[in-house]
């Protein structure tokens, strides 16, 4: 195999595991997080279809997702009325602490990055991410 590519699976996996080493402090999974998140940032009523388009994941998966924060009281579903097998989520009290107590740490740490690489290379470096989410996001 292209040594290369080893060292560069390697570099990758490593940024991965520091940054999730980041919030280990959470009270939830980081899968748990993106969906509050997701939720709060939205301007309009979500539901588990856009989580499931937005984090790429199934339905079921989504599901699962959503019973463990309603259960811990970071989410409510709010029942259609017009078909009651459909439901919106709107975020708890709590949900929203959370998400802003784990916003300021989240941009803590970039903006080490950004610090740390100065302004140049901190956008290329994003530009490059985006530009790679955008290749694996075709693949699917």
């Amino acid at each position: 195999m292209d040594q290369n590519l080893i060292t560069s699976a390697d570099a990758l996996g490593m940024f991965c595991r520091l940054h999730m080493n980041t919030k280990r402090n959470l009270p939830i999974r980081p899968s748990e997080m993106g969906v509050l998140i997701f939720t709060q940032k939205q301007p309009t009523p979500v539901t588990p279809l856009m989580i499931s388009q937005f984090l790429k994941i199934t339905k079921p998966s989504v599901t699962s997702l959503i019973t463990a924060l309603v259960k811990n009281g970071y989410l409510n579903k709010e029942a259609s009325a017009v078909d009651k097998r459909s439901y919106t989520l709107l975020i708890t009290e709590k949900g929203e602490k959370l998400v802003v107590n784990t916003f300021d740490e989240y941009y803590k740490s970039i903006e080490l990055l950004k610090e740390k690489m100065g302004d140049e290379q901190f956008i290329q470096f994003i530009e490059l991410i985006q530009i790679a989410n955008s290749i694996w996001d075709e693949v699917e």
